[in-house]
């Protein structure tokens, strides 16, 4: 952040370093809350962005569990059909 400009004010004047300080505050809160937005919005982003990957990461799970279990039915047959040509 970064300091808003200052308006030259008459040192004398109270009135208006008054509003001047008001000035800035409201400056202050109005870049402060669009961080603020950002931030959120960053934030529901990487949420969505979460929960999609763990999602594809449990499919993914779900997908080797499955190729394992074909991997093991396909060296069993294997194995017997290997077992029946030895036996020729």
């Amino acid at each position: 952040m970064e300091a808003p400009a200052q308006a030259p004010v008459a040192d004398g004047d109270p009135l208006a370093n008054l509003e001047e300080r008001i000035r800035r505050a409201v400056e202050l809160v109005a870049t402060l809350r669009a961080e603020r937005d950002a931030a959120v919005s960053e934030l529901d982003a990487v949420k969505r962005a979460a929960g999609t990957a763990l999602a594809d990461a449990q499919k993914y799970r779900q997908e080797i569990e499955s190729l394992r279990g074909e991997r093991k039915q396909v060296r069993t047959r294997i194995e017997k059909l290997l077992g029946q040509m030895d036996l020729l």
